[in-house]
C-alpha cells in the first residue's frame, strides 16, 4: 500500500495552536467527504462540534492516505456513508472535553484507530492489542461517538466518523482512548506511525518475532511492506527478500534493509517455489502486506515446512476465503494475523529539526 502524505498546516513543526478561542465553539473547516461508495471524495466546508466528555478535538497537521481508506471507499471494509475517511495522522489538541486527563490543549498527538480502553480483556492481556472498542473490522462500523451521535455536519446533514479517527479534515474529534501524545518536536512524517509504520514494523518485531540470523520474505513493497523490512532488519534477519511487481520500488527496499528483491512476473513457476529454492526449503518468516488471498497463501507456502511463520497484514474482502490445506500447518508452520503492530510497544525515534 502506497502512502501519500497530505500536509494541512503551514508550520511543519508546530506544537501549539495560535489561539484557543475556539474551545467550546463549533469550528467551520474543510474536509474531504465520501458521500457514497466508489465515488470521488468532495472537499466541503463542515462544522465540527466541540468535544463532549472524554473526547478530544484535534487540529490535523498532516495525514497519510492508506490503502485501507480505499478499501472503505470500495466497501471491502464495511463503512456507513456519508463519511470522513482517514486514520493515519498527526495533529495538535485544540480542546478537550470533561474528564480528559491524558492530553491537554497544545499537545501534539496521533489519533489511534485501535483504541486502548484499559478495561477490556484484550487491554488487560499482555500479548493483545485489539481493544473491544475497536471499530475497524469486517462488521459495519457505527460511525458515531460513544453517545450515538456524530461531531461532523455538512449542509445540515450528519457525517459519519471513520475508524474512530476521521483524519481527512482540518479538525476532528476522537475519544480520549483513541489518542496518544508524541514529542512536541515530532515532524509531520510521524503521521505514518498512526498506521503504516507501526503495522509493518510491529508485525515483524511483535507478531512474527523475527530472530537474529533468520531469513524473511516481505510481500508488497508499499509503506507497510517497507516498514516490515525495517522491522526484520532491526530484529537481526540476515536475509530479507522483498517481493513485488513494481521494480521502481526496489532501490528504496534495498536502502531500508532488503538484501534482494524479486518480481513474480519474471518467473515461469509459482513464486513460493522460487523462494523455497532460494532459501534451502523456505524462509523462516514471511509477512504479507498486499491484501490478496493468493498472496496470503503464497506467503504461507514459501515458509519452511517445519517451523515457518507467516503473518497476514493485508485487508481482503469480507467474503474472501483461503483455500487452506491443513497439511501446510500440520508439519509445523504457523499462520498469524496482526493489527497495528500486534501489541502496544514504545518507539523512540531521533528527530532532526
Amino acid at each position: 500500500m502506497n502512502r501519500i502524505r497530505v500536509q494541512t498546516s503551514e508550520n511543519r513543526h508546530c506544537s501549539k495552536i495560535t489561539t484557543m478561542s475556539t474551545a467550546g465553539k463549533v469550528i467551520k473547516c474543510k474536509a474531504a467527504i465520501a458521500w457514497e461508495p466508489c465515488k470521488p471524495l468532495s472537499v466541503e466546508e463542515i462544522e465540527v462540534a466541540p468535544p463532549k466528555a472524554h473526547e478530544v478535538r484535534i487540529k490535523i497537521i498532516s495525514s497519510g492516505i492508506c490503502g485501507s481508506d480505499n478499501s472503505a471507499l470500495f466497501q471491502i471494509i464495511q463503512t456507513k456513508f456519508p463519511v470522513i475517511l482517514g486514520h493515519e495522522a498527526i495533529g495538535v489538541v485544540e480542546s478537550i472535553g470533561e474528564g480528559v486527563t491524558k492530553v491537554k490543549p497544545g499537545d501534539k498527538v496521533i489519533p489511534l484507530f485501535v483504541p486502548q480502553c484499559g478495561c477490556c480483556r484484550s487491554c488487560k492481556t499482555a500479548n493483545c492489542n485489539l481493544c473491544e472498542k475497536f471499530e475497524f473490522g469486517f462488521s459495519t462500523q457505527s460511525g458515531l461517538m460513544a453517545d450515538g451521535t456524530s461531531r461532523f455536519t455538512c449542509k445540515g446533514k450528519p457525517i459519519y466518523h471513520y475508524a474512530s479517527t476521521s483524519t481527512f479534515t482540518e479538525y476532528t474529534v476522537v475519544s480520549d482512548i483513541c489518542v496518544s501524545k508524541v514529542d512536541a518536536k515530532a515532524p509531520v512524517e510521524v503521521c505514518l506511525i498512526g498506521c503504516g509504520f507501526a503495522t509493518g514494523y510491529g508485525a515483524a518485531v511483535n507478531t512474527a518475532h523475527v530472530t537474529k540470523g533468520s531469513t524473511c520474505a516481505v510481500f508488497g513493497l508499499g509503506g507497510v511492506g517497507f516498514s516490515a523490512i525495517v522491522g526484520c532488519k532491526d530484529a537481526g534477519a540476515s536475509r530479507i527478500i522483498g517481493v513485488g511487481t513494481h521494480k521502481e520500488k526496489y532501490p528504496k527496499a534495498i536502502q531500508l534493509g532488503a538484501t534482494e528483491c524479486i518480481n513474480p512476473k519474471d518467473y515461469d513457476k509459482p513464486i513460493h517455489e522460487v523462494i523455497c529454492e532460494m532459501t534451502n526449503g523456505g524462509v523462516d518468516f514471511a509477512i504479507e502486506c498486499a491484501g490478496r488471498t493468493e498472496t496470503m497463501m503464497t506467503a504461507l507456502m514459501c515458509t519452511y515446512a517445519s517451523n515457518g511463520v507467516a503473518v497476514l497484514l493485508g485487508v481482503a474482502s469480507p467474503t474472501a476465503t483461503l483455500p487452506l490445506n491443513p497439511g501446510l500447518l500440520l508439519t509445523g508452520r504457523t499462520l498469524k494475523g496482526s493489527i497495528f503492530g500486534g501489541r502496544i510497544f514504545e518507539l523512540k525515534i531521533n528527530v532532526n529539526i
